[in-house]
């Protein structure tokens, strides 16, 4: 009876064990389903019912990173892989997640796609890491629905347009070392960039040395344009390869016209070395 006894409370506590929330450490919440009361007094049966509330209580299908925390918040799946040390994005994080912190961590880029299983997402926390490159699909597939996308204090100092501009989210993009360009612009007329953090987006480098060190939208206020002076330098560009293509062809025709004459003028001494027709004639009529 005293054995009986211990193995039932051995399989009580695997069952409280298994049934708290993953990633919840401590907690005496337990899952739907696994609230089961043992009412059969044969330890087989105890053994039985804790292998059968296991099964009911491991997540199958949505397994979290070993180096991330899995948990719920507002009724919505969260994963926290704050400060793990992580030097890239993980491959296994659960589909049926919708917020997901990266920050503080060592991740230096974002490759295309590695968000798009991720349908669910709407708050993408990547502050704080060593993003210097960030490809032109990187947020594939999550752009419809995410509403946050948190990119501050990180090594960016640029980004394709067509990576940031098909998203619907509000961004933070301070505190980069920006290189203030006509992409950048772009991106800060037509993105939904969080307000509070606007000032900070600050020219580290810039076409001109006036800029360096000032926000990026104190220097557009001026009357800056960057995109018309890459316009002007591309049609600067445009203005000398077709002078240089003009100048090859007056040259080539110059040449042409030079060499004709010279063959002309070979022509006529050559016509001119000739003994002439009247000649020839008055020598043949003294000979008679």
């Amino acid at each position: 009876m005293g054995e009986a006894l211990q193995e039932r409370r051995g399989a009580a506590l695997l069952l409280r064990s298994c049934c708290r929330p993953r990633g919840v450490a401590g907690s005496h919440a337990e899952l739907p389903g696994c609230k089961m009361t043992f009412t059969t007094t044969t330890p087989a049966a105890s053994v039985a019912q804790a292998f059968f509330c296991l099964l009911l209580c491991i997540p199958w299908g949505s397994s979290c990173p070993p180096s991330c925390q899995c948990t719920e918040r507002a009724g919505a799946k969260a994963v926290l892989c704050s400060s793990r040390h992580l030097e890239e994005i993980p491959k296994d994080i659960p589909r049926d997640a919708v917020f997901l912190k990266l920050d503080a961590n060592s991740i230096t880029r974002i490759p295309s796609n590695a968000f798009r299983h991720l349908s669910h997402l709407e708050e993408l926390d990547l502050s704080r890491n060593a993003i210097e490159k960030i490809d032109r699909a990187a947020f594939k597939g999550v752009a419809a629905g995410l509403r946050t996308l948190d990119l501050s204090s990180n090594r960016i100092r640029s980004i394709p347009k067509e990576a940031l501009l098909a998203l619907n989210a509000k961004l933070r993009l301070a505190n980069n070392p920006w290189h203030c360009e006509c992409a950048l612009q772009e991106v800060l007329w037509e993105a939904r960039l969080d307000p509070d953090s606007v000032q900070d987006i600050t020219c580290h480098t810039a076409p001109r040395e006036e800029y360096v060190g000032k926000p990026l939208l104190q220097v557009l206020d001026a009357g800056v344009n960057f995109c018309s002076v890459r316009q002007r330098t591309t049609d600067v560009a445009m203005f000398i390869t077709m002078f240089g293509w003009f100048a090859m062809v007056i040259v080539y025709v110059i040449c042409y016209v030079r060499h004709n004459r010279e063959g002309a003028c070979k022509h006529v001494g050559y016509l001119k070395s000739l003994p002439s027709t009247q000649g020839h004639a008055e020598t043949t009529s003294t000979a008679l």
